[in-house]
């Protein structure tokens, strides 16, 4: 393993993400294939219902591609067209498949539960906006990635002005508590005293809170609008499918890198 990521330029713990992401659970694969649900799906493997290139498998966990020929009782399974859509996440809610102390932004949304879709570039529970909820793990990780800088852009509110020594440290970049790095230069366009545009091509843990805390101010409010060429155009608390062309901007990204 070490030696494979070491080839790729990997480190190890992105080469297990990409790992991760290229290929999938037997289980998952059979429920995005059809209409059963992870239990059914288990137990038909285990029951040894269920073929992988013409052999027989037990194990619930195995790793296969959707290029891998799979079966179930006989029959060759093919996996269906990925879903990608876009959310406007209001507050109080989670990025998360399932309901917790907050509930999921899919229920907060009226979009069913779906144990396949994940979110792609998570949203704090009080921050609104533009997320992307997809099955497609490759082309979540085109967003996610660091490597891939993946522009992000967000309306922030502020506690107080900025100064300009505070724009100028964020367009030349940060040094955050805890970083190996500094931020990436950002694009800062005021809009009143008190509320910017903030571009970033980076996705660390509370990033932007981070950075205006470390400029000496405090966000009030944050909203996602656009991730890479997907602007946000729906109404709060709802979604829409994907466009072709807006799916194919995020595969853009990665094929440029």
């Amino acid at each position: 393993m070490v030696f494979i990521s070491s080839v790729f330029g990997y480190t190890r713990e992105l080469f297990l993400q990409l790992t991760l992401y290229l290929f999938m659970r037997l289980d998952k694969f059979i429920c995005k294939s059809t209409s059963l649900s992870l239990l059914q799906a288990r137990e038909a493997i285990e029951n040894g219902q269920v073929h992988v290139n013409q052999q027989c498998v037990l194990h619930v966990n195995t790793q296969v591609h959707e290029n891998n020929h799979i079966s179930l009782a006989g029959k060759q399974l093919f996996a269906r067209p990925s879903r990608y859509i876009m959310i406007n996440k209001p507050a109080g809610c989670v990025c998360s498949n399932v309901d917790e102390a907050y509930p999921s932004v899919f229920t907060a949304v009226g979009l069913p539960l779906d144990e396949q879709l994940h979110i792609a570039g998570r949203l704090d529970a009080d921050t609104t906006g533009l997320v992307l909820a997809t099955d497609d793990g490759r082309w979540s990780f085109s967003i996610t990635r660091p490597e891939q800088h993946c522009l992000k852009v967000y309306r922030v509110n502020l506690s107080k002005p900025l100064t300009p020594q505070a724009i100028q440290a964020l367009e030349t970049g940060l040094q955050l508590q805890g970083e190996q790095k500094p931020t990436l230069p950002a694009v800062v366009k005021l809009i009143s005293d008190k509320q910017i545009s903030l571009s970033i091509r980076e996705g660390k843990f509370h990033q932007v809170k981070r950075m205006l805390a470390a400029v000496g101010n405090r966000v009030t409010a944050l909203h996602r609008q656009q991730i890479a060429d997907i602007c946000l155009n729906v109404e709060p608390a709802s979604w829409r499918e994907l466009s072709s062309a807006e799916v194919a901007c995020i595969k853009q990204v990665e094929s440029e890198k």
